[in-house]
């Protein structure tokens, strides 16, 4: 008899998160630990989390992993950021050798989405599209409960086109960390909102101050806030005229700005198609967990 346990962990920049789950995603025990900067110590915790896990619980039968980067369908590292080293390192291979049995791989935005459409903020739903906006920007497809990768593994990288519907209030371009110059990601990553802020207020502030403040009716942040708006509603309605979501799910730090789930729709209007505005927008339930609990359902 099986027992449809689920280990999903979670690997960042800076710390190593993971869940065990029920079959009904039910969490029983969580682990957390600092990501190491060398390949044999980050096998060791990994590995060390997951028996930690199971010796709570019981041998879980699925183990699945998110991370940053864009992964081939034979789950080979492509391009991973901040973790390097990774490099050349036959990852899955090591960790199946260890644990005796398959692991699955996924990046840190697709989990996201997956988590929040199989019980998060998005069940039920048939199409999710799920962006998560902080430092960075990720985003990730997910259709009838499977995250949609694409042929190279690349779908859903909304963060890297255009903004679309250029205005002269924008600014200036700038260049993203993928190389390129006005991708989405530098209008709606938190540099950007403090750019925002720096225009009307003429003073510096981080980003999750100004959501705090804006969200507390300050006049300034607010100003700064419906400059983001204005970005985030027109480079959603893009997603929106291709993808046709039932639901966009928003996490990361800027996620939680209260006004975005009243007003972006209201000016994403002006964008999408007739037959496209009932894309309902809301936030993620799941929040730091998303990550670690999408890998388990992968």
């Amino acid at each position: 008899m099986t027992n449809g346990l689920r280990i999903g962990i979670d690997i960042g920049g800076s710390k190593i998160a993971a869940v065990i789950l029920d079959k009904g995603g039910r969490e029983l025990a969580s682990h957390r630990d600092e990501t190491p900067h060398e390949y044999e110590a980050a096998i060791k915790k990994i590995t060390n989390a997951v028996f930690q896990l199971e010796q709570q619980v019981d041998r879980a039968e699925h183990i699945g992993i998110s991370m940053p980067g864009v992964f081939s369908a034979d789950r080979k590292p492509l391009l991973v950021a901040n973790l390097p080293w990774l490099e050349g390192k036959a990852f899955l291979r090591d960790l199946e050798l260890i644990f005796g049995q398959k692991v699955q791989i996924g990046n840190d935005a697709n989990c996201f989405a997956l988590s929040e459409a199989i019980d998060g903020a998005a069940s039920g739903a048939e199409v999710v599209f799920g962006v998560t906006l902080g430092t960075g920007v990720g985003s990730g497809i997910v259709v009838n409960g499977r995250v949609i990768t694409g042929a190279n593994g690349s779908a859903g990288e909304w963060g890297h086109n255009s903004l679309p519907w250029r205005m002269k209030s924008d600014g200036a371009e700038n260049v993203c960390c993928c190389g390129r110059i006005g991708c989405v990601e530098t209008w709606l990553n938190g540099s950007a909102l403090s750019r925002d802020y720096f225009v009307v207020a003429q003073k510096p502030s981080e980003a999750k101050e100004i959501a705090r403040l804006a969200n507390q009716g300050d006049a300034l942040a607010r100003k700064a806030i419906a400059r983001y708006e204005s970005r985030l509603a027109r480079a959603l309605s893009a997603a929106i005229n291709f993808l046709d979501p039932n639901v966009i799910v928003l996490g990361g730090g800027l996620s939680k700005v209260s006004s975005f789930y009243e007003r972006v729709p209201q000016l994403w209007s002006h964008h999408v198609t007739s037959g496209a505005k009932t894309t309902r927008l809301v936030a993620a339930v799941h929040g730091p967990d998303s990550g670690a609990r999408g890998a388990a359902w992968l």
